[in-house]
């Protein structure tokens, strides 16, 4: 049952002139391309072409969307440049950072939009200024690491007496296993950090790695492998009898217990404003980076009558969402 509503962005669509979204596309053919982890298939990608289709693309017939699918970070790097060869209008860069480094490396010239979801493109130098960004590159940027905190202090409300816990990251999701390093302490969790490398990760080998005494909950930071394979991770966690917590919902839709972060499908939807934009004659310069403003709390009841856990009622009525 949905309690709210869960995403709203900075600079959103209002800030751009209704009857410019409502014009026609550009007869052209727009064609559109990215390197995923992911496939074209998962969720974002869906919201994505469904919010392009909204704007009036028709896939294959106005708008081509070529995606290059990168099983590690050479991936990435060769895909960008067997992408940029094949000449497209605009490049899509989203999740790890990179995707932004190598689109970069491919090419200063034609327009990128990003989704930076596991690191900060202005710390990192991709971008001089959220309000108006230089160079090729726009897009989304949602504050990963400011969660971090949140998310523990979430996780120990709901299970106050748990004071141990393990945690999820590999490179790509580096800064969040430090912030939340940083603060477990603060709020009363031990924290044991396992690094996941080489993907394919083999998880049940990892919580293997993990003390005893810290398998009764796991933490797992996003990055576009852990996403991916949500639903394997979400089925570990169930098998031992595991509290998890997660970022996007699709963790609990996949039979995780908890997730707190804003909507991943609409932060997808979301830059095809962007893309659409840019193919009316905008450039990335002209258009604001945006963050999500807006995050939701989902718990997955019927995962917790599975561990034979309660969840306290003042808790349930804080969430945004609750799966029966």
């Amino acid at each position: 049952m949905r309690r709210r509503e869960f995403i709203t962005l900075l600079g959103g669509a209002a800030a751009w002139p209704l009857a410019a979204q409502a014009q026609q596309p550009a007869k052209k053919m727009l064609r559109v391309g990215t390197v995923s982890g992911t496939q074209k298939l998962s969720p974002q990608w869906i919201a994505f072409l469904r919010r392009m289709a909204e704007l009036g693309y028709q896939e294959g017939k106005t708008f081509a969307f070529d995606l290059l699918p990168a099983a590690n970070e050479e991936g990435y790097e060769t895909g960008y440049r067997t992408l940029v060869a094949r000449e497209p209008d605009i490049i899509m860069a989203t999740g790890v950072e990179i995707a932004l480094k190598s689109a970069l490396a491919a090419t200063r010239t034609l327009p990128i939009v990003m989704i930076a979801i596991d690191y900060d493109p202005f710390a990192r130098g991709y971008v001089t200024s959220m309000a108006r960004p230089s160079g090729n590159v726009t897009g989304v940027f949602f504050q990963q690491i400011e969660l971090a905190a949140k998310r523990i202090q979430l996780v120990k409300d709901a299970f106050p007496n748990m004071s141990a816990a393990t945690m999820f990251w590999d490179q790509a999701s580096a800064d969040q296993w430090q912030a939340s390093q940083n603060v477990a302490p603060k709020l009363g969790l031990r924290l044991f950090g396992i690094e996941l490398r080489e993907p394919p990760y083999d998880y049940e080998r990892a919580f293997g790695e993990a003390p005893a005494d810290h398998r009764g909950m796991l933490i797992v930071a996003t990055s576009v492998f852990f996403f991916r394979d949500r639903a394997r991770i979400a089925e570990l966690a169930v098998r031992h009898r595991t509290v998890s917590m997660f970022v996007f919902r699709e963790w609990v839709d996949a039979g995780g217990l908890l997730s707190y972060g804003p909507s991943i499908t609409g932060l997808f939807a979301r830059v095809a404003d962007f893309v659409d934009r840019i193919a009316r004659g905008a450039k990335p310069a002209d258009l604001p980076i945006e963050q999500p403003t807006k995050f939701e709390l989902v718990v997955n009841l019927k995962t917790a009558k599975a561990l034979g856990l309660t969840i306290p009622e003042p808790f349930l009525l804080l969430a945004d969402e609750v799966i029966e």
